[in-house]
């Protein structure tokens, strides 16, 4: 079954890179908008009310929202499937805002060396992020959560690889310490849902929100600096990644409150990035899952206290 798996999705990229790339992107998106139609009530229900909740708006624009951003996803995975030959043109189809933030870091005679964590979301295409910074130059290792079908793992991270990139996948923290001491940047994900005893309460969209914590960990534990950055696609179908300044988690007794401070700070700029941009994230991910399922509505109220959550 993997080999079947595996071979289709070749096949499929091999017809994708065949095709002009709009008309290839154009059938990505007519695809994901019958997904949008066909797509089951309940995971329509969470992204519909996910979006209400956050951004406060009507149901007329929440659909809107919803339906843009699954059809997105077709987009996202065109582009995927399209990665050979979006690897020879990767440095005019990514623009890179702040890379300089990145490469003075490298250059830095302070840094001993070592690496530093690129945090990130799920907003526009996420998977272009790694090539993006390997065709420029940036030591990049992709932590990945590994697929349910074998075929379609080795088929994502055969691409990732031959763009640039290393992929680790999110059981492997060792190696990441190995890699970061080697000088190579970790690349997080840090948007999405973790179980109640693997995050931290913070504040999002004015929700308390159970929030994954690897990048501060990471932070602290190495004294190495995060740098925020986040994706969006421009107007005539290519994408910005905006690189922010570095970030370093405070280092005193209290462990877990510096880890707290600096997870508030990450959530801060991801909503504020969402909010420029809520037509590119993921909205149909059942973001707050754990808070309904693992905290009592005792431990919820105290949490809304605590955060000053209106």
């Amino acid at each position: 079954m993997k080999f079947i798996e595996y071979n289709f999705l070749k096949i499929l990229s091999w017809i994708a890179c065949h095709l002009p790339l709009k008309f290839s992107l154009a059938i990505g998106r007519r695809l994901a908008t019958l997904m949008w139609i066909l797509l089951p009530h309940k995971r329509r229900r969470i992204a519909l009310e996910n979006i209400s909740q956050c951004l406060n708006v009507d149901d007329k624009e929440s659909a809107r929202i919803a339906k843009v951003s699954t059809v997105n996803l077709g987009t996202i995975a065109m582009e995927v499937l399209n990665f050979p030959r979006l690897a020879g043109m990767m440095k005019s189809y990514v623009k890179i805002i702040g890379l300089e933030y990145l490469t003075n870091y490298i250059n830095s005679p302070n840094r001993n060396g070592r690496g530093a964590v690129i945090m990130t979301c799920h907003s526009d295409n996420w998977e272009l992020m790694g090539g993006a910074f390997a065709q420029y130059g940036i030591p990049l290792v992709g932590v990945a959560k590994k697929q349910k079908s074998a075929g379609a793992d080795k088929f994502i991270n055969e691409f990732r690889t031959e763009i640039g990139m290393h992929i680790t996948y999110r059981s492997g923290v060792r190696e990441m310490y190995k890699m970061i001491d080697e000088g190579h940047f970790i690349g997080l994900i840090m948007d999405q849902d973790v179980g109640r005893n693997d995050g931290v309460i913070v504040k999002f969209f004015n929700r308390a929100t159970n929030y994954v914590t690897g990048a501060a960990s990471m932070s602290r534990f190495k004294s190495i600096p995060i740098f925020p950055a986040f994706m969006h696609k421009n107007s005539d179908g290519t994408h910005t990644l905006e690189v922010f300044p570095p970030l370093t988690v405070e280092k005193t007794s209290d462990k877990r409150a510096d880890i707290q401070q600096m997870t508030q700070k990450l959530a801060t700029l991801t909503e504020e990035h969402i909010r420029r941009y809520p037509e590119e994230w993921f909205w149909l991910h059942d973001r707050w899952k754990s808070m309904r399922v693992e905290f009592t509505a005792d431990e919820v109220a105290e949490f809304n206290r605590r955060l000053q959550i209106e």
